[in-house]
């Protein structure tokens, strides 16, 4: 019988999950560029981001121009 090893959870300390709440609330970075940061999975910053403070962000708008 084979033994496996799971991989830990990626996991922010509460310093990180604070630095990540304020640079995304403040729209200074993305998701991704706060996980690349930490060196976590993006769904690791999700799931410290205080979903009651956090404002979804809006699609920007492009404006066609007429040729």
């Amino acid at each position: 019988m084979e033994r496996r090893t799971l991989r830990p959870f990626a996991k922010l300390i509460a310093d990180q999950a604070a630095l990540a709440q304020r640079l995304y609330d403040e729209r200074e970075k993305t998701v991704q560029q706060i996980a690349d940061m930490f060196g976590v999975p993006r769904s690791t910053v999700y799931g410290h981001l205080d979903k009651t403070k956090t404002v979804p962000r809006q699609l920007k708008k492009t404006t066609a121009t007429k040729p």
